[in-house]
């Protein structure tokens, strides 16, 4: 799914490198001889947000098998602990995969309570291929320029358009990243970590990371479980189901937790007038996504476009208020204008996330299998179209890449540890980006380990976000290494209370005259 909302054939074949990929049944073999490392060296890079952030640069293996051969840059951050005593290094990760991770360090050591930061180096990086690390991917620019055509397809033509955009975007890839892409996947970016660890002079990494960030802490900890510290997961990738099956369950969840935000939008009518039936409410949505199939809002959003628009609200219920405004306001005052804005501010993609789904697809990709039979996707999206119509095309057209990605997949490794000390998991209920399944699975998985349940809530990344309960359980983890444990009687260790739901925001005033006209005029009409 879209990493983007919250928060792929070559001409030829492509021999794939060696990468360490665990069996089931192995254990971690021994690391080939290191290069040395350098001394990291840092030096001030604040920003207004973040006034004590420092950066430096790692050269890692671009293949850690063949240390000597090739190097590739790692862009890192750093606000360094300021206790007396420290706890070592906090790494953290945002997630995607493709998501960067240097700012996200100002951040962790903002939110915490200030006397359990002082006694960590929070330290944040942009992964493989990512952002300001080298090389950085950019497979396609202006791959998701608006207006494309309508996800879901409208016969065979329309399906033939989808495919034929997929392949281009895989086969650019290959002509333009052949040399890294077998490089760019989890278990290599679990050895960065690994890199990272070492080049801090630190026996033991501790380590906060965010939905993909949950799989790829799982992997460093089935690879280096002796150097596993003080480990929180938030919001778990389902460790079995990677990456076609945990697309395929997101896609019903984010149907349903599109359905709970109209609901919302129903018990909030007064503001919204849109019907206080949820079935209505959402029959009116689908009716203006036929409408910006015909004359796209604003000249840019059409289907794709709004469907887009509208996921962020799957990750965060935070967006409801000002996507109901602007879903009013195209309905009820036929005003594409907030529409449009909130496609802008949302959903535009621009050079950021362009990096960003180039490293999303070159690591799900190459990480496990994907049908390469075209036959298969078919069936399997339009069967959970079906009952799931929400975003299923969307989301297939952006994995679509993998199905004509130039390099072999890897197989995953079983991430099942029994040899890691107590890891904290973090896991809502109703979150649709990662459904609650995973976290389970994962606490199954990892003997030893705690799950915090955020009961009722949907959202995603759920800790520094607001809910005291949550926050106290990963403050105090972080704090002293104790988990919380609970009894035989209940899979959770412990339940938080989700947070209240968003207040409405009002849609704007509906315009007149001119304002209207040349509203209308850029819908193309």
């Amino acid at each position: 799914m879209n990493p983007r909302a919250g928060t792929l054939i070559a001409t030829g074949a492509l021999i794939a490198g060696t990468v360490t990929v665990l069996p089931a049944s192995a254990e971690p073999r021994p690391e080939p001889t290191a290069r040395p490392i350098a001394p990291l060296v840092w030096t001030g890079c604040a920003t207004p947000a973040y006034p004590k952030l420092q950066c430096a640069t790692l050269q890692v293996p671009l293949n850690h098998d063949d240390p000597a051969g090739r190097s590739i840059t790692l862009a890192l951050t750093r606000v360094a602990h300021t206790a007396k005593e420290s706890q070592g290094p906090l790494l953290v990760n945002p997630g995607g995969p493709g998501g960067s991770g240097r700012l996200m360090a100002g951040f962790v050591a903002g939110a915490l309570p200030a006397r359990v930061a002082a006694r960590y180096d929070v330290i944040g990086f942009d992964p493989r291929g990512v952002g300001r690390s080298e090389p950085a991917l950019d497979c396609r620019p202006g791959h998701f320029d608006p207006v494309r055509h309508d996800s879901v397809p409208s016969g065979a033509e329309g399906e033939r358009r989808g495919v034929e955009r997929a392949r281009a975007f895989a086969e650019a890839c290959g002509r333009k990243h052949g040399d890294v892409l077998p490089y760019i996947d989890t278990v290599s970016a679990a050895r960065d970590m690994d890199a990272i660890r070492a080049a801090l002079g630190a026996p033991r990494l501790n380590y906060l990371g965010y939905s993909y960030g949950t799989y790829l802490g799982a992997v460093y900890a089935r690879l280096y479980p002796e150097r596993v510290g003080r480990f929180a997961l938030d919001s778990v990738v389902n460790p079995q189901g990677v990456w076609y099956e945990d697309n395929i369950a997101q896609d019903y969840a984010f149907d349903t937790r599109h359905k709970d935000f109209m609901a919302w939008v129903a018990r909030q009518d007064a503001t919204y007038r849109l019907g206080t039936d949820p079935a209505e409410v959402e029959a009116a949505w689908y009716r203006m996504r036929d409408a910006v199939r015909e004359s796209p809002a604003g000249g840019k959003v059409g289907p794709g476009e709004l469907e887009d628009t509208f996921l962020p609200g799957g990750y965060y219920d935070g967006y409801w208020p000002k996507l109901a405004a602007a879903f009013a306001a195209y309905v009820n005052d036929k005003d594409p204008a907030p529409l449009t804005k909130a496609y802008e501010d949302h959903a535009a993609a621009d050079a950021v996330a362009d990096n960003s789904y180039s490293v999303y697809t070159s690591v799900q990709c190459r990480d496990a299998n994907w049908p390469r039979d075209w036959n298969v996707w078919r069936k399997d999206n339009w069967d959970v179209h079906a009952k799931a119509p929400f975003s299923t095309w969307n989301n297939a057209w952006y994995n679509a890449p993998c199905a004509f990605w130039p390099v072999d997949s890897l197989t995953p490794p079983d991430v099942t540890n029994d040899k890691v000390p107590p890891v904290l998991i973090v896991q809502a209920t109703d979150d649709a980006a990662t459904p609650y399944e995973g976290g389970v699975a994962l606490h199954r998985m990892v003997r030893g380990s705690s799950l915090v349940v955020e009961e009722g809530g949907g959202n995603h990344g759920v800790t520094l976000s607001g809910n005291d309960c949550l926050d106290e359980h990963l403050t105090a983890y972080l704090d002293t290494g104790v988990v919380p444990r609970g009894d035989a009687t209940s899979e959770a260790d412990a339940v938080c209370a989700a947070l209240p739901e968003p207040k409405p925001v009002a849609p704007p005033k509906a315009r007149t005259g001119a304002a209207v006209l040349h509203g209308l005029l850029g819908q193309g009409g």
